[in-house]
């Protein structure tokens, strides 16, 4: 895989300094930018594409939630998470921020270890974006043609096919795309295989995440566990119904990011969907059953006479 790129904005040069030469010791390419205005500037001048951005949120010409607005309304840009650096760190300010598509936070003062497992994450979640969305584009004109169907998934690879299959039903496929890998990882890992937001904070910081998820599929009381996905088209628009085989969980505390969750490392990924991704999304059954909704535009109806 290609070197993760991290487009960095600070108006403090000692800060941009510290900063930018962390990520790139830990292996990153960095492009700086001293305040908002050159940062969206070098954003629009790119070529590439960055993997992640990393913003102060205070800064002049052009702040940080300006330029997360301008990136979240961009067709080239949406799809890059944004990080915001700040010491306001107010439920209305989180909030704020979520409203125009931050889900990822350092709240200053935060440490070198802290910003680099936040940065990595969202370098993570992109790329496993990414990925999807790829494979989604190259059967999406299949996929068109679908009206309802009934999957079954087992592992987090399943879980990722899955939804770059289904992402392909709807025209705006990064968006579902994003929502799908989302909730369908979430029915596998934490719904069929009980792994709980603590566990996974500890084996993040292990590192061995991956392998915990991949002992626990082999599991007797695990094996046989499938998790599933109804899609339709109905007049509401599409319509996705993904289950598991789970006792449920407190939903309603991820719905949106608080300022004790607001640097972790995971745990965003409902509030993704539900802000960015679904206009409508429901959990069922205590939350072993989560409906999403995508409206979708009607045909006018035929005029008189016509």
């Amino acid at each position: 895989m290609s070197t993760a790129r991290i487009l960095l904005a600070d108006d403090e040069p000692l800060n941009l300094e510290i900063l930018s030469e962390s990520l790139d010791d830990a292996g990153y390419s960095v492009t700086c930018a001293r305040d908002g205005q050159e940062a969206w500037d070098l954003l629009q001048e790119s070529t590439g594409q960055f993997d992640a951005i990393l913003l102060d949120r205070m800064m002049p010409r052009l702040d940080g939630l300006s330029v997360l607005e301008r990136v979240k309304s961009s067709p080239r840009h949406a799809l890059v998470p944004v990080i915001l650096q700040t010491a306001r760190t107010s439920a209305q300010e989180l909030r704020e921020g979520m409203r125009a598509g931050a889900f990822y936070y350092l709240c200053k003062p935060f440490d070198d270890e802290t910003m680099l497992a936040v940065v990595k994450s969202a370098v993570e979640d992109h790329q496993r974006y990414r990925e999807v969305l790829d494979t989604a584009l190259r059967g999406a004109r299949t996929s068109l043609l679908l009206e309802r169907g009934t999957f079954s998934f087992r592992t987090p690879d399943e879980a990722r096919d899955l939804a770059a299959l289904l992402s392909g039903v709807a025209a705006d496929g990064a968006r579902v795309s994003m929502g799908l890998v989302e909730l369908l990882l979430n029915a596998v890992e934490h719904g069929n295989l009980g792994i709980t937001y603590d566990d996974k904070s500890r084996l993040n910081a292990l590192g061995t995440w991956e392998a915990e998820v991949a002992r626990r599929l082999e599991l007797p009381e695990h094996r046989d566990k499938r998790a599933r996905v109804e899609f339709s088209r109905e007049p509401c628009g599409l319509r996705f119904l993904v289950s598991d085989c789970g006792k449920g969980f407190d939903w309603q505390r991820y719905l949106e990011i608080d300022a004790a969750r607001a640097a972790h490392t995971h745990g965003r990924g409902i509030a993704i969907a539900k802000q960015m991704c679904f206009d409508e999304l429901r959990f069922l059954g205590g939350g072993s059953s989560v409906e999403a909704i995508l409206r979708v535009p009607q045909p006018d109806a035929p005029k008189a006479g016509a």
